[in-house]
């Protein structure tokens, strides 16, 4: 076997010893974060759930095939009462997970996908392009991403067309998840931006540009790399931004309203008069499943922020 040959596994090899060792000292620490333990189980419980609903409450129920009576309390046969149309609030709540979960998760690889690119090419780049992309970036951190929605919403449905289908998904979802992907990457872009400030002025940054590296090499395979710990931990405080986001966007009429989220519900709930009525099962579930998860990320996007950037002070 010749040296190189040779030269090449034992690198490799010790690339695999140096990842178990970062991964075990992750692990380490992570353990030791209460609160990331308790976010963490809370979202294993969650995505248990919205995988596999009907292997907890059948299949989504309709107003067709409804067993309860209007807006009845919880009982044996429905423990967490019905809606207005008879339908099991359980079976709704579980299902509407799916839904609330999905859509979180596409909105914030939007986010993330395009927050990352404008921070790090305005990192990278500086000068003009730099101060353009920032003030853009303003102009999505003081409007409320709410106000931003209303008014992106109808623009991305007249785009895309009401008819419109991708993977499946009906146009008003897809809607949703873009108005909200698009409303949420300023604070990422400023995150990293600040990052690749920061990289540039270090030994490795100009040894790159001096062997002649070219800039989407660099940025690539310099800054991306350097930066990947604080796109995972922005991306985990940035989900649970998009799901409440979209329970409000929802509960205020702009969500899809043949799919049940939680937002979906509530607004459903509110339509319905139910709290005038007096029935909180038809508000308490959805509503309290939006607060768990939410928290639930926050606890561990805080814990993963501490260990993965311990500089940054934590971003609470």
């Amino acid at each position: 076997m010749s040296t190189a040959v040779v030269t090449v596994q034992r690198v490799r090899s010790e690339r695999w010893r140096d990842a178990g060792r970062r991964a075990r000292t992750f692990a380490g620490r992570y353990i030791r974060r209460s609160d990331g333990i308790v976010g963490l189980a809370i979202l294993l419980a969650f995505a248990i759930v919205a995988a596999f609903p009907e292997l907890f409450v059948g299949k989504l129920e309709t107003a067709v095939s409804a067993t309860g009576s209007r807006l009845a309390g919880p009982v044996a046969g429905h423990l967490l009462g019905t809606d207005e149309l008879g339908r099991d609030m359980l079976n709704l709540t579980v299902h509407g997970a799916r839904i609330s979960m999905a859509i979180g998760l596409m909105a914030t690889f939007i986010t993330i996908v395009v927050g990352a690119v404008v921070g790090i090419v305005a990192g990278y780049t500086g000068g003009v392009l730099d101060t353009l992309l920032m003030r853009v970036s303003d102009v999505f951190l003081v409007l409320p991403t709410v106000v931003l929605a209303i008014i992106l919403a109808p623009v991305v449905l007249d785009v895309i067309g009401p008819d419109a289908e991708l993977f499946g998904i009906r146009a008003t979802l897809i809607v949703i998840v873009v108005v909200i992907g698009l409303t949420s990457w300023a604070t990422t872009a400023r995150i990293i931006r600040s990052q690749v400030l920061s990289l540039k002025e270090r030994m490795f940054f100009d040894r790159a540009r001096v062997i002649g590296s070219g800039a989407a090499h660099i940025m690539r395979r310099h800054i991306l790399r350097n930066v990947i710990n604080l796109i995972v931990a922005q991306s985990v405080l940035t989900f649970a931004t998009a799901v409440f986001t979209e329970t409000t966007l929802a509960f205020i009429g702009l969500g899809a309203p043949f799919a049940p989220s939680w937002g979906e519900i509530l607004n459903a709930a509110q339509d319905s008069g139910a709290p005038g009525l007096g029935a909180w099962w038809y508000i308490a579930p959805p509503a309290t499943c939006v607060v768990l998860v939410v928290l639930a990320f926050t606890l561990v996007g805080n814990a993963l922020d501490d260990i993965l950037n311990p500089k940054s002070g934590g971003r609470r």
